[in-house]
């Protein structure tokens, strides 16, 4: 098993016990947040036309909820560091439950905009992000295999809400439907029970020997003293123009981290990743249904993507947990990437439902394996104690590719009246995203190899020089005792 990344935790990880209960309610959170603004595309057709709307504007309902759910990063992370994942879950649960049912009383599609979209999308932030949070903190050894198991919510509610939104559709229209998940959404609220905070009383053992790290942590360990002397820099700097509010949020949030380079290069590929990443995925269901497709059948398609994505991503985790990947796992999530972006690219070219079908199938593995990855290689970067800034951080920065996506990819299919234009612009950006990732993780794994080289041997010379000053110490001690003894025997 290889050594996890290095953390500056001031405890031990359990590494299990109380931790899968958590990893349970972090499954429910996480399957809620992902999956609930790809489930609703099945309303979309029946809103696009009671409202008499584009295929962009209806568009922008899911794209506004997800939007909003990594705006509300920053907001999330900052609640989970004051008050714990618990509660900030449990408020989140509230807030998506109020959305979806004032949503259900909408008259125009502004009113979805706001209830589905703003106030849904931050109550979905008010439980991804300490999900995601609390899993580092239960987990270190095992972390990729928790993460890979908790991510594996998105696909198991995707597939149980396609066909159940279906019939609930079918049964109540899209107003009684909205307002059946407004109640069924509050189970979130359960979720967040079960996050009990960690307990810190056990203390790791002092270690005398240098740890075994791997590329990624070892920019954290040597960067570790550096980090903390630019936040105080930052912390003083605000203080003497007396900046209170910019002295509250670096508190906060950690804005050292603009200055780590593997967070970075992670934020500039995912914020490429992030204009075709779920394009596809909520416009699946739609071209299906372009193509002659019944409605059953399509929303069966999600239902597909969302088996093999269910298993695709615990199916990750084991694999990225193991001796030959997780030390350089940033290499398998540029591979993920760009294999997304291979799938889109060639969707256009499979024709009638089997070939949906197939499409389906491989479209499910690599969204699995991407987002089995997506925080795992970022808690890789940048440890687990600087997690929570990290991925409030990233996810304001990315809000706005995930707003921008799926609209900008209905407006190709409003302008050419063809989908295969929407799947070939959001695979370039995946395979571009995919292939940038590679070479400059590449680049980043080589200057920390050349940054530990050096470390080690600074450290050798300091040692080295410690030595020689103790031996001379020694030998000036031995000529004055030297010299005691004969100025005696001279006395004598």
């Amino acid at each position: 098993m290889p050594s996890a990344a290095a953390t500056n935790l001031d405890y031990i990880p359990p590494d299990g016990g109380w931790g899968w209960a958590v990893v349970f309610g972090a499954f429910i959170s996480i399957g809620f947040s992902y999956a609930f603004p790809k489930s609703l595309t099945i309303y979309f057709k029946d809103i696009q036309e009671y409202f008499t709307v584009s295929y962009s504007e209806i568009a922008w309902v899911s794209s506004i909820m997800l939007a909003s759910m990594y705006a509300g990063g920053p907001v999330s992370s900052i609640l989970v560091n004051r008050y714990g994942s618990r509660p900030v879950v449990m408020v989140g649960g509230l807030l998506v439950g109020a959305g979806m049912l004032t949503a259900s009383f909408g008259s125009t599609i502004v009113h979805l905009y706001l209830c589905v979209g703003v106030i849904g999308g931050f109550g979905l932030a008010f439980n991804l992000q300490p999900a995601l949070t609390i899993i580092g903190t239960y987990f270190q050894v095992k972390r990729p295999m928790a993460n890979g198991l908790a991510m594996t919510g998105s696909p198991v509610f995707l597939s149980t809400l396609a066909p159940l939104n279906q019939f609930l559709f079918d049964s109540f229209g899209w107003r009684g439907s909205f307002f059946i998940l407004g109640a069924f959404v509050l189970n979130s609220c359960v979720a967040g029970a079960l996050m009990r905070p960690v307990n810190k009383n056990v203390k790791p053992k002092p270690n005398t020997e240098p740890p075994e790290l791997n590329g990624a942590a070892t920019e954290m360990v040597i960067t570790e003293d550096n980090s903390a002397a630019q936040s105080v820099g930052l912390l003083t700097e605000g203080e003497n123009v007396g900046s209170k509010r910019g002295g509250c949020v670096a508190k906060f949030l950690d804005l050292s981290l603009f200055r780590h380079r593997g967070f970075l290069i992670y934020l500039v590929g995912n914020v490429v990743m992030m204009f075709g990443f779920f394009a596809p995925v909520v416009f699946l269901a739609p071209y299906a249904k372009s193509q002659g497709t019944d409605e059953y059948s399509a929303a069966f398609l999600l239902s597909i993507f969302a088996l093999v994505d269910m298993f695709a991503r615990p199916g990750t985790g084991l694999v990225a947990n193991t001796k030959w990947i997780r030390p350089r796992i940033q290499y398998f999530f540029s591979f993920a990437v760009a294999y997304n972006g291979l799938c889109h690219i060639l969707c256009p070219l499979a024709h009638g439902y089997a070939g949906l079908v197939v499409y389906a199938v491989f479209f499910g593995l690599g969204f699995g394996m991407v987002s089995s990855l997506l925080f795992e290689v970022l808690m890789d970067l940048v440890g687990a104690h600087r997690f929570s800034s990290a991925v409030g951080l990233v996810t304001i920065i990315e809000c706005g590719p995930v707003l921008l996506g799926p609209p900008i990819s209905g407006a190709l299919v409003d302008i050419f009246q063809d989908y295969k234009y929407m799947f070939y612009t959001c695979g370039v950006m995946m395979l571009v995203s995919g292939i940038f990732l590679f070479i400059m993780n590449y680049y980043n794994y080589k200057k920390l190899g050349e940054e530990e080289r050096e470390r080690q041997s600074t450290a050798i010379e300091m040692r080295t020089s410690k030595l020689s000053a103790m031996e001379d110490g020694e030998t000036e001690q031995l000529k004055m005792s030297q010299d005691d003894e004969t100025t005696n025997e001279t006395d004598d």
